[in-house]
């Protein structure tokens, strides 16, 4: 590409697979680029114990990310900017600008922003009532060894449950799988096994027990009442998008859709929407973002 005042041809701001898959294709085509991100790449990959929905015959989370990391660690055009944070983004007419850790400015001609989700935690939902600070794990965190033989109450029906029952086939662990209404539609993967029982609720109200137990009251989407207890409690209640501040424009679930951005901000994997939070998705959200800034690059004059 010609020789601009830009810091880079393309600033990444997330390292996840979106993130990582935009960084590649972005060199394939002879772009500059820097991923910024602010822990490991592909940290929630290395969390998932078992897949079932990627090309390539990766079995685990951990074996798709290594892959990823040691190919986008080779690739010579991409440099890293790990354990940093974007504070804030900024695009105007001719180019993008992040800022980093407060003090280190970056431009470039766009920016893809593929920062993802985090996880919900009980006070971020209506429809539970918890004690004030409590911080629970999502399920895929749970050890499946301490877990043997115990009962969980897992809040949320969000499609995690059906990784964990993958990846522990023959565990002895039951599930209590407390959900609210408009989490029908992800249990039905795991209707039919007998580990699980399914608690569709209108409300719940969670207490601490001794340890690590808790007990639960819940109102059921009939109305009725009942308690539940289990000897441990674990999230699966769907995530929160994780965008950097600045000039990102966000619906109202806090989601930034591509098409409301920007035209030089490109957004990229699970950011864009709840709808399409999914491996092979991401990864190719990420390689056509990359491609976006390329072509549109390649319509520009050098700045300067």
């Amino acid at each position: 590409m010609a020789e601009t005042l830009y810091d880079t041809d393309l600033i990444i701001i997330g390292g996840g697979p979106a993130g990582c898959a935009a960084a590649r294709m972005a060199a394939s085509v002879g772009m500059r680029s820097i991923l910024i991100e602010p822990d490991r790449l592909c940290r929630n990959l290395y969390r998932i114990p078992a897949l079932n929905n990627v090309l390539g015959g990766y079995t685990s989370g951990a074996e798709l990310a290594d892959s990823i990391v040691a190919e986008l660690k080779n690739t010579e055009l991409c440099r890293l900017e790990l354990g940093r944070h974007v504070t804030a983004l900024r695009a105007d007419d001719d180019q993008v600008t992040a800022m980093i850790d407060g003090s280190t400015r970056l431009t470039a001609p766009y920016a893809i922003v593929a920062t993802g989700v985090g996880p919900l935690q009980p006070r971020d939902v209506a429809w539970i009532t918890a004690p004030d600070g409590l911080n629970l794990a999502p399920l895929w965190q749970a050890d499946a060894d301490d877990a043997e033989g115990r009962t969980l109450l897992v809040l949320g029906g969000d499609r995690p449950i059906g990784t964990f029952l993958r990846a522990n086939p023959t565990t002895g662990t039951r599930l209590l799988v407390a959900y609210p209404a408009a989490d029908a539609y992800k249990i039905e993967e795991i209707r039919e096994d007998p580990r699980v029982t399914l608690l569709p609720v209108e409300h719940l109200t969670l207490n601490r027990g001794e340890g690590a137990s808790v007990s639960a009251e819940t109102v059921g989407q009939d109305g009725t009442q009942r308690t539940i207890s289990a000897d441990a409690a674990y999230l699966s209640i769907g995530n929160a998008p994780a965008a950097p501040p600045g000039d990102l424009a966000r619906g109202v679930d806090g989601y930034c859709p591509p098409t409301d951005q920007h035209s030089r901000i490109i957004v990229a994997g699970d950011l864009r929407s709840a709808r399409f939070q999914r491996i092979m998705t991401a990864l190719g959200s990420g390689s056509e973002a990359a491609l976006h800034a390329y072509y549109a690059a390649r319509e520009l004059p050098a700045k300067g």
